[in-house]
This record gives structure tokens, sequence and C-alpha cells, in this order.
């Protein structure tokens, strides 16, 4: 299958299927695992597993368009379907026989849900400071500790799982397991009531000396960290691109509603101030997509892209509030009606601010390569 071929078929299924349920999902404050399931059957979950192993193979550039694409009618929806599929290209790549038959299969084809547990609740940002405690043992490791604000908490079957293997390494103590819920010492914390966002299944989990056998050790000491900031990059750049599709939904409601709705004997959208404030919403959005694109050639081509996905992420998350309150306030009180959408593109576009890192610490990643990036 091509690039066109998956995101014409991605755009389908946002059209026939999300968009006219996403209000309701959101409404019931659950998950859409129906729908999630219906995405795998059309092929949704395949898009960078390798076509030897079952998937589509196609670009990091191609997810960041499906990323904006589905983005304009529900990010919970596209944030849940990315990590599930983020796993199973995980594993492809470690060409573990045993997860190429037992897992990736039933990933793509959504029996099986999946995640990754990076984040604690007390440690985000700070992935150094992991306090889940990873113990040799004869045949493998015990893990004991606690995971939060993990993406398919509630329904994830497998997490791709990150803990510390030596405390007094810091950051080259860190390794990464795979963890199958249904095994001992695994246990569910309720799921986090997240306000317009429950459908990215947000919560954790518990191990309590949970036994994870040498095969399913994705990465050593120190490797499992490199992985973890490599996947962190990526995610940084395809949240830019959740934020420019929920900017340019906005912009083409306001555009629409303000083309015909009238004041005054003539159409809102004739009126400079409107205009002109819907003309800073479309300049910041190709402003966005094109530091998104830049960072994710870089991604793309496996290029240090630690700035440029700091950047991006930076630049779309401080916006994208921004720019759809715009938008709102550009179709006035009709603005704030359900069946436009643009209240939960607000809460979803604040909600990215935190995922994957926030402003702040964007700014310390950025501030960091000041003397090596613009300093002659």
């Amino acid at each position: 299958m091509t690039a066109e071929e998956y995101l014409e078929m991605a755009a389908r299924f946002r059209r026939e299927i999300v968009e006219p349920n996403a209000a309701q999902w959101d409404a019931e404050k659950r998950q859409p695992v129906a729908a999630l399931k219906q995405a795998a059957d059309a092929g949704l979950m395949r898009l960078e597993t390798p076509v030897e192993a079952g998937g589509f193979g196609l670009s990091f550039l191609t997810k960041l368009a499906l990323c904006e694409d589905m983005s304009r009618a529900d990010m919970p929806f596209i944030f849940a379907l990315i990590n599930t599929q983020n796993v199973a290209a995980r594993l492809s790549a470690t060409a573990n026989p045993r997860h190429l038959s037992d897992y990736v299969p039933h990933i793509l084809s959504g029996d099986l849900f999946a995640a990754t547990a990076l984040s604690e609740p007390g440690a985000g940002s700070d992935f150094a400071g992991i306090a889940t405690r990873a113990t040799k043992v004869d045949g493998g490791w015990e893990l004991t500790g606690e995971k939060g604000w993990i993406t398919n908490a509630g329904i994830a079957d497998l997490f791709v799982t990150y803990a510390q293997c030596d405390p007094d390494a810091g950051w080259k103590g860190v390794g990464s397991f795979l963890v199958d819920a249904t095994r001992s010492g695994f246990s569910r914390v309720e799921p986090y009531a997240l306000s317009g966002g429950h459908g990215i299944g947000a919560g954790g989990f518990k191990l309590d000396r949970y036994f994870v056998a040498d095969e399913d050790v994705l990465g050593g000491p120190g490797d499992g960290f490199k992985s973890a900031m490599s996947g962190v990059n990526g995610a940084r750049v395809y949240v830019a691109a959740m934020c420019a599709g929920l900017v340019a939904d906005a912009l083409e409601k306001a555009v629409s509603y303000g083309a015909v709705r009238t004041a005054f004997n003539k159409p809102l959208l004739h009126h400079q101030g409107l205009k002109w404030s819907l003309a800073d919403v479309a300049t910041e959005l190709e402003a966005m997509r094109t530091l998104t694109h830049a960072a994710g050639v870089l991604i793309e081509e496996g290029g240090d892209a630690v700035t440029r996905a700091a950047q991006a992420k930076k630049f779309a998350t401080e916006r994208a509030v921004s720019l759809i309150e715009t938008c709102i306030q550009a179709m006035g009180a009709n603005g704030l009606r359900e069946e436009h959408g643009l209240g939960r593109h607000l809460i979803s576009a604040k909600i990215l601010g935190y995922t994957d890192g926030s402003i702040e610490m964007m700014n310390e990643r950025i501030g960091a390569a000041l003397q090596k990036e613009y300093a002659s």
C-alpha cells in the first residue's frame, strides 16, 4: 500500500467513523474500543510495521500526515491508535521470533492493544528519575514499581516498560522490558478522569516482583534510555502534527462560518478585524506545519532531531490553544456549540501541551543547544 492510498483510507475512516461519533465518546467519558478495532480492521495499525512483519512499512512523514488529518476529528482517538501501533513497530524492530509470531500480528489486527510505559506518578520529564526497579534474577528480571500517565492504560494488553536497573548509574541504568498485563505481578490503577481526554485512556499500573524473561528484555541498561529518547523525539513531532490538525479544523470552520454569517449587511469575513485575526491563524498554522515537517525529515533520515523536535512541539503546543480560541471568538457564541467540536479541540490542545514534555521542558532542550546551534 502506498502512502497516498493509506492516507486516503484514513481520511475516509475519519469522515465515516470518527467525526460522527467523537462527541458521543467524549460525553460518555470512555475509550472507543470498538472504533479502535475497526481502525485495525481497516489496516490503520499497520502504518510503520515492516512489510515482512505484516505491516505497510510506511514513513514517519506519513505518520505525521495521519496525525494531522485524524486530529481534525478527535485527537484522543488518534493518540490512542498511534500509541498502539508504535509498539507493533517497536517489537518488529527487535526481530524476536516469539514477539513476531505471538504479539505483532494480534496488535495489527486489533486483538491486542499496547502502550509505552515511561512516566511515573513521581517521574515525568525527568526520565533518569524513574523509580520502578528492575532486579536481575535467574533467567530474567523482576520489576517492582508504579507507572502513571500511560496512554491506553485501561485497555492495553502489552506495555513497553522502562525501569531502573542500576540506580547509581542514573540514565545509564534504565532498561526497557515487555510487560504482559495478563501475568502475575501486574495490577491496573483506576483510569484517570481526564477532562476532555477520556479517549486517550490515561492511567497507570503497578508491578510487584513481575518477572520478565530475558527474551522479553527490549533494551538493557542504558540502551533502554536511548530508545526512550528516540521515541520521545518522534512523539514530540507527531504531537505538533496533531496540534496542526486541531488548528486547521478550527480555522476551516471559522472561515466557513464567517463567509455566510452576515453583520452590518456584509459577511463577517469581509470585516477587516475578523479577516485579519484569521489571517494570523492561517500564517501561524503554516509555520507550525513547517517546523513539524522539518523535524519529521530529520527523524526520517535518522538525524539528530532533539532540538528541532523540541522547537516544533514548543511552538505548536504554545500557540494551538490561543489559535483555537481565536477561531471560536470569530464565530461568536456559535463557536461554543458542541456540534463544531472546537471546545473539544481546545482541551485537546491543552492536553498536548503536557504530553511527552511540557513547554518548559522544551525550553530546556532548546536552551541546552543554543551555543551549538546558534553561536558562531
